[in-house]
């Protein structure tokens, strides 16, 4: 009798094994558009960024940083911070997100 109600409540007919695949391809579906692609376009941008980068382009540093750029040299870039004050930092370390919100004020 007991084993009866289990076979019965576990659907015999395997329907419940495609609302569980369509469950798991709804959230995986979910999580691309939520989460993998916008990281994806962000990188994508940050590497335009960094390859449009020339010399006199206000800039900040990952670390917080401020300057303006006096010169590149292949993936270094010169900053002059301030007084002709220079630092020489990788191009990845310059960050589209500072620099726009700063340039635009």
């Amino acid at each position: 009798m007991t084993l009866n109600v289990i076979l019965a409540q576990a659907g015999v007919d395997g329907s419940g094994i495609m609302g569980q695949v369509f469950l798991f391809g709804s959230i995986i579906l979910i999580m691309y558009f939520f989460m993998i692609r916008p990281q994806q376009k962000k990188q994508k941008d940050a590497k335009n960024f960094v390859e449009a980068i020339k010399k006199g382009d206000n800039v900040v540093t990952i670390g917080g940083l401020h300057g303006k750029v006096q010169s590149l040299e292949g993936d270094t870039v010169i900053l002059e911070l301030d007084r002709g004050l220079k630092v020489k930092v990788e191009k990845s370390a310059l960050s589209l997100d500072f620099t726009k919100k700063t340039v635009g004020k």
